[in-house]
């Protein structure tokens, strides 16, 4: 009687080798993530094309992402820098003392904060403990002692990587 080939041990080794593939395969990063929707941030502005000369960001107004611990408007991203110039007429939205600012995410991230600020000083700070949000995120922002225009910066902290979001909402407050 003729042996067979061993056919089965082939077939076995070729898909333990299948998970390996995997691995070599480059992982290509997500292109969007999250931007302040309301009241609308300089790049929602800059989107529904109520800013002129905003470049690139009327098509990515969630990419917006740097390092942790900036404090511009463009997160560092040179891409972006039109969103801190000054020198344009962005539209302000008229709040009271209280501001719901709500966050529009088309990539979700496990977070560690969400931190707002008002020149150099935090007016709030929300800890999510490496939780990952839904589509959206409000958060109820107290602007006691401030009045007039106001810039503020709003910054989600993502929980595994060395970066966060950046977008900045001008203000009439009063």
């Amino acid at each position: 009687m003729e042996e067979q080939p061993m056919r089965f041990p082939r077939k076995l080794a070729a898909l333990a080798a299948v998970p390996l593939l995997w691995l070599a395969i480059p992982a290509t990063p997500a292109l969007a993530h999250g931007y302040v929707d309301f009241p609308p941030s300089r790049q929602a502005n800059c989107a529904a094309g109520r800013v002129a000369g905003c470049g690139e960001i009327i098509w990515e107004p969630q990419s917006v992402e740097g390092p942790k611990g900036l404090r511009s408007c463009h997160g560092g991203n040179a891409r972006f820098a039109q969103l801190s110039d000054e020198s344009k007429n962005w539209p302000t939205t008229w709040v009271g003392r209280q501001v719901a600012f709500t966050w529009r995410l088309t990539a979700r991230h496990a977070t560690s904060t969400w931190q707002y600020f008002i020149g150099s000083t935090k007016i709030a700070e929300f800890n999510d403990g490496g939780a990952q949000p839904g589509s959206t995120v409000t958060h109820q922002v107290d602007t006691a002692g401030f009045t007039g225009r106001q810039k503020v910066l709003a910054v989600w902290n993502i929980a595994d990587t060395p970066n966060a979001f950046y977008a900045c909402v001008d203000l009439q407050i009063g």
